[in-house]
């Protein structure tokens, strides 16, 4: 289980339903319950991947990916941000800040599972 997967959400229900996705197509998990602490595990040992909500307290999603697409060595990771805002407006900000697909909550396991597979290169269930 090399591909670790960093999940940025505040709803401990939500980190625990992506984990049980997530560690079923063998991916290791890392979890963050708002943006502050998810950029300081992201710095501290980067990722393969993220998962981000919005709405977060401290540091929300947009101010987390903002602040990890000013990393040199984070830049490059893939981030998927995931939430119950579902305006183009809300898209629009999110590719704006760095975000490199937006989906709308709640997701189904089969489509987030076939989503981290293609962005981390993993073969198809």
């Amino acid at each position: 289980m090399g591909t670790r997967v960093l999940v940025v959400d505040d709803a401990a229900t939500v980190r625990l339903f992506y984990r049980g996705v997530l560690t079923a197509i063998g991916c290791k998990v890392d979890e963050a319950w708002n943006g502050a602490e998810g950029l300081e595990k992201a710095l501290r040992d980067p990722p393969d991947l993220m998962l981000v909500d919005v709405n977060m307290p401290h540091l929300d999603g947009y101010g987390f990916l903002r602040a990890v697409r000013q990393e040199p060595e984070l830049q490059a990771i893939p981030a998927v941000m995931i939430s119950t805002e579902s305006t183009a407006a809300d898209a629009a900000q999110a590719y704006a800040v760095g975000a490199n697909m937006y989906l709308h909550k709640p997701v189904r396991p089969e489509r987030l599972s076939g989503l981290v597979r293609v962005l981390l290169g993993m073969p198809p269930a």
